[in-house]
């Protein structure tokens, strides 16, 4: 995916702010990441040169931290907790539920990029499970029907979840 001129000045903007901070690589990962909504493969050269990294570094640190996206995100956000106290009450047949009813592709995205579903390993609402977030917002003791209704919800809203 190419860049437009803003999103190049931006990155460029962004890159001589933080290239001389001992450590600053990560700040300059979150701060592109809060200002587009992800960190895009193109801004990885320039990244590498102005932290005299090698891309394949650069890369490395992006995919270590699961939360940086190289993508822009889907409408909707939904993270599925699939640590061991939500996958006993239930959070693979939830899964399964939502892929079914949304037709999500093997990376978790819908074709319409409505729904965007990530696992995650503890949202620390272990005593409420199965949880998710929808948008940042918790949500616990998710069954079939609470599942539906969130969905309804977004797609209400304009975006086919």
């Amino acid at each position: 995916m190419s860049l437009t001129a803003e999103q190049q000045s931006r990155i460029a903007a962004l890159v001589s702010d933080y290239q001389a901070q001992p450590g600053g690589l990560l700040p300059l990962l979150h701060a592109l990441q809060g200002e587009l909504g992800y960190v895009p493969d193109a801004a990885t050269p320039a990244i590498a040169r102005a932290f005299r990294l090698s891309q394949a570094e650069v890369r490395g640190v992006l995919s270590f931290y699961h939360d940086f996206r190289s993508e822009p995100p889907a409408r909707h956000q939904l993270r599925l907790c699939r640590a061991e106290a939500c996958q006993s009450m239930g959070s693979e047949a939830l899964a399964q539920r939502l892929r079914a009813r949304t037709g999500l592709d093997d990376a978790g995205r819908s074709a319409d990029g409505g729904l965007e579903l990530r696992p995650v390993y503890c949202l620390g609402a272990c005593a409420c499970a199965p949880a998710l977030l929808l948008d940042g917002e918790l949500h616990a003791r998710v069954d079939a029907a609470a599942l539906d209704v969130l969905l309804a919800g977004c797609l209400e809203e304009g975006g086919a979840c």
